[in-house]
């Protein structure tokens, strides 16, 4: 008896330690795994939150709403005691969102708000604002707008609507270039200016690119086109796709912003057909939503350095925002190859 007793009470402690050692698990939900940048933001956040001792979920929801309303519900019934959400749409989470509020499971939103709901604990991003603040001043001092007689031909670009970043760009962009509008030193010859024109739904490629296809009649007649904003590099792969198949070459090329320092992007940086690209280094954020993941999980307070900006439509977000910088032909090495975001091969053009 007293065998069968010491056996039990060692099967128990056991049991007991291998539940305390068990790790607690976090669900992270991306957008899609079809734009390069979300497939770095997933491998970071997992690397790094496995070396930290965590159990990850990561699904990528194929740019499906419903899919990753899906995906979420499965997390949730998975067990997982934190959720790291990258939105399709952010407003079209309210009811699973509620489904973890009701099982006292934390929300991060990650780089994209989640809106109309009151069931977010945090949100970690870069300052968006700031992003579009870096591209409207690049393009001033690239043209030297404050000093250059001008008239300078301008088209933009905004992203997706139902991204509420996309809005935090292009006025970050608009507030530093829209002066010199109002002044009539930049001229939009299309006449279209306002977001929801110039918007592309989803931050599709093919779509800024059939998008400059129409504006370029506009320039039909020889006029030059100086500069493209544009708030993101898929859509100023579609802009370069469609100047280069319309016949601009290096001499003649409009200066084009763009963000994410794609591998596509940042070889057209190196030629000449890009201008720049924002560095939001997806590990810098990756390495802050782990230590928010962290205090969570511990109880303790969570590192927040923005209570007043992102108001969600129910409230203002307790947010972190991290610095994002730009790259361009002068410093992409430094930035992307020496810190080991990439390799010179991955940057190597044919």
């Amino acid at each position: 008896m007293k065998k069968l007793l010491s056996l039990l009470l060692v099967t128990i402690l056991l049991l007991s330690a291998g539940s305390a050692l068990a790790a607690n698990k976090v669900g992270v939900a991306m957008p899609t795994n079809s734009l390069q940048r979300w497939n770095q933001d997933g491998a970071n956040m997992k690397a790094q939150l496995e070396a930290a001792g965590y159990e990850v979920d990561l699904q990528y929801a194929n740019d499906s709403v419903s899919t990753q309303v899906s995906q979420v519900e499965n997390m949730i019934l998975g067990g997982a005691e934190v959720l790291v959400i990258a939105s399709i749409d952010g407003s079209s989470l309210g009811t699973v969102l509620q489904t973890a509020k009701d099982n006292n499971i934390k929300v991060i939103a990650y780089d994209r708000m989640l809106t109309d709901t009151p069931n977010v604990d945090y949100y970690a991003t870069f300052d968006n604002y700031k992003v579009g603040t870096i591209q409207g001043k690049f393009l001033e001092e690239k043209l030297d707008l404050a000093n250059a007689a001008g008239p300078f031909n301008f088209e933009l670009f905004a992203g997706s609507p139902d991204d509420s970043n996309a809005r935090y760009f292009h006025a970050g962009a608009w507030d530093v270039l829209k002066p010199y509008y109002d002044a009539g030193k930049i001229v939009v010859k299309s006449g279209q200016v306002d977001f929801e024109t110039i918007a592309i739904l989803g931050w599709q490629t093919k779509d800024a690119q059939a998008r400059m296809d129409n504006l370029l009649t506009n320039y039909a007649d020889g006029t030059k086109l100086d500069a493209v904003l544009s708030p993101n590099d898929s859509l100023a792969l579609g802009i370069t796709n469609s100047l280069q198949a319309a016949g601009y070459t290096l001499e003649n090329f409009p200066v084009i912003t763009g963000q994410d320092c794609d591998v596509a992007n940042t070889k057209n940086i190196i030629q000449g057909y890009q201008a720049m690209s924002v560095f939001k280094d997806t590990r810098t954020l990756a390495a802050q939503v782990v230590t928010m993941v962290d205090a969570i999980l511990k109880g303790e307070e969570v590192p927040v350095n923005d209570t007043t900006t992102y108001d969600n439509g129910v409230f203002v977000i307790p947010s972190f925002l991290c610095d994002p910088v730009f790259a361009d032909v002068n410093n992409y090495k430094e930035l992307l190859i020496d810190s080991g975001y990439y390799t010179e091969d991955q940057l190597k053009v044919e």
